[in-house]
């Protein structure tokens, strides 16, 4: 087999590899090629084909700095044991199941 049908045919493997997003030991074993071989034709092909190597995109990020936090009014519900902080902004039925549920228990 000519060199160029070589490189073809790993260029196949490696495509097929990739794209089934299984682990190579295991692509390995169902598909009867040496784990070696395929890590090897993977490194010796990183740079000679576009099949073989992924695009990258990079995008300007703008961080922006988090606006510090306001101090804001706070209440404590104490029933039995418990203690329920509930800050502006709570979530109405979520406090009303949890003081329930604390009910059931307390």
């Amino acid at each position: 087999m000519a060199r160029e049908d070589v490189q073809k045919k790993w260029e196949e493997r490696i495509a097929a590899f990739r794209s089934s997003g299984e682990k190579a030991a295991r692509w390995c074993k169902a598909n009867q090629v040496d784990r070696r071989g395929l890590y090897t034709w993977m490194k010796r092909l990183s740079g000679s084909s576009p099949a073989a190597v992924k695009s990258a995109t990079f995008v300007k990020a703008h961080i922006t700095p988090e606006p510090e936090a306001t101090p804001s009014a706070c209440l404590r519900i104490r029933i039995g044991a418990a203690v329920i902080e509930v800050d502006a902004g709570f979530n109405p039925t979520l406090l009303r199941d949890v003081v329930q549920a604390l009910e059931v228990i307390c």
